[in-house]
């Protein structure tokens, strides 16, 4: 996925703050994180100019559906940065998302199901179904 299939970077950026807001609130961050969201910031292009974007991200969760399929949405869309889904980003995404209130077991069901699609060839639209679909499955 890349900025030109319709991914607005502007807004994945964002979310990276956000998800970097949210983590940094907790007491204790696995080692392993801080280098897949080391590596994320990189590949999203994230510099100096960029980093004081963070200072001023207070970290918020999201209540409303359509800021959670968002939410959702971009980490998917880091996850596929380096067209490699890799154990740890599963674990951060799993992590970042039960923050969002969601069921770990559906989350995982979901990231599996994203991570088998041959994404080069998936729409946005598609990905974004999907993500819609599985909130149906948490809030029948």
């Amino acid at each position: 996925m890349t900025e030109s299939s319709g991914v607005d970077i502007v807004k994945v950026k964002k979310s990276y703050f956000n998800l970097l807001a949210v983590m940094m609130t907790s007491e204790k961050v696995d080692s392993k994180f801080i280098i897949c969201l080391v590596k994320w910031g990189i590949l999203l292009g994230v510099d100096v100019e960029d980093l004081k974007e963070l200072e001023k991200t207070n970290a918020t969760i999201p209540s409303d559906k359509a800021g959670r399929i968002e939410a959702l949405y971009h980490l998917i869309y880091m996850i596929y940065l380096d067209k490699v889904v890799e154990d740890i980003e599963l674990e951060v995404a799993t992590a970042y998302a039960e923050k969002l209130g969601l069921k770990k077991e559906l989350v995982g069901d979901l990231f599996k199901s994203i991570a088998t699609l041959g994404y080069d060839n998936y729409a946005v639209t598609d990905v974004k179904k999907e993500v819609e679909d599985f909130l149906k499955l948490q809030n029948p």
